[in-house]
């Protein structure tokens, strides 16, 4: 009798041509419409299955994988991955991905997109235009903000923030200023025009910020009502990054009374919710979390995801090393601690994915 082929899952209908490719090594399960997963169904389909590609919408931690002893690899089809509980993951010995690289230039695109249109207030003049309310050309009709020439600030200098930090410099003539949890090396600074400052000089001197650093407790509402209140009421600000990054009370508070010129935002807190405060607001611009969204890079999103997960799963060319793993390093820390504590074998979740 023919060996059982694995089992994978995929959470929400992609691009079928390049998820079918998951078919030549495995048995496919697809998703034909657009779920929202609670944790219980979660936990339900992952059940049975040795990996599963889903998307920043699906939440996967200790619970949702409490009843999952076949799974070995869950694929992230996005750059972030706080939906996934990596030390929960790492401790059951499931390979952990994401799709990094492939989506930079084009989110970088649209957070210095957002950043202009805030700025120039674009999205405001649509909507008065439409309303009928263009009487007659005014001088003073609509005054925004500069780009050429204006302070740029980033927080957050990854290869989105460095995406960002090149398109102001050198093709706004900006003077970029950034904080992150780590210098880059000078030749990098450099290259992308930018000059490494603390957070209260980012916060105070930059014309328009953009936030592109990672969501995690730590930077949990690192944009409140404190850091608000040390930017310029002339200044910009766009989140590309996560909603959680922003206080969004306070950020719709300092953009009704004037502490804030306007804002661009991709990304909510409890999304796709949007806060009426923010929605009430006519200088802030609104997008659904489409900063990756264009088809050349969401497909090439899905075959990084489709990569790892086949790697991950021991085959494919790559076959125990997935382009993109988050934990193997963690995996392995994991074992060796199980294997100290007298508690391992030697045989487990860990071997099966690497092979």
């Amino acid at each position: 009798m023919a060996e059982a082929r694995p089992r994978v899952w995929v959470s929400q209908p992609l691009f079928d041509a390049v998820v079918e490719q998951l078919g030549a090594h495995f048995d496919l399960v697809t998703t034909a419409q657009v779920t929202a997963y609670t944790p219980e169904l979660m936990a339900e389909r992952l059940a049975g299955v040795d990996g599963a590609l889903v998307t920043l919408n699906e939440r996967v931690g200790a619970a949702e994988i409490a009843q999952a002893p076949r799974l070995r690899a869950i694929a992230n089809v996005g750059v972030g991955y706080n939906n996934l509980d990596l030390d929960a993951l790492s401790k059951a010995g499931i390979v952990a991905t994401n799709t990094p690289d492939v989506l930079t230039e084009t989110t970088a695109d649209l957070g210095f997109s957002l950043l202009m249109a805030a700025a120039r207030r674009i999205t405001e003049s649509e909507r008065w235009l439409r309303d009928g309310r263009w009487q007659q050309w005014s001088f003073k009709t609509m005054l925004g903000a500069d780009i050429h020439g204006a302070t740029l600030g980033i927080l957050g200098m990854g290869r989105i923030g460095q995406g960002i930090a090149r398109r102001g410099a050198l093709g706004f003539g900006m003077k970029v200023l950034y904080h992150n949890r780590s210098r880059l090396p000078e030749a990098q600074e450099r290259e992308v025009g930018a000059q490494y400052v603390d957070l209260d000089t980012l916060l105070s001197q930059a014309d328009h910020l953009v936030l592109v650093l990672p969501y995690t407790p730590a930077s949990h509402h690192v944009i409140n009502a404190a850091a608000l209140a040390r930017m310029k009421p002339t200044a910009t600000l766009v989140n590309i990054a996560r909603g959680g990054i922003v206080d969004e009370l306070a950020l719709a508070d300092a953009l009704a009374h004037g502490r804030l010129a306007a804002a661009g935002l991709d990304v909510f807190e409890g999304e796709p919710a949007v806060r009426p405060e923010l929605l009430a607001l006519d200088n802030i611009v609104l997008t659904p979390h489409i900063g990756s969204a264009t088809l050349a890079t969401r497909q090439a999103m899905v075959q990084l995801a489709v990569d790892n997960l086949v790697a991950a799963l021991g085959a494919g060319p790559d076959a125990g090393q997935p382009p993109s793993a988050l934990n193997l390093e963690a995996i392995k820390a994991a074992k060796a601690g199980r294997a100290i504590a007298g508690g391992d074998t030697g045989a487990g979740k860990t071997d099966s994915a690497k092979r």
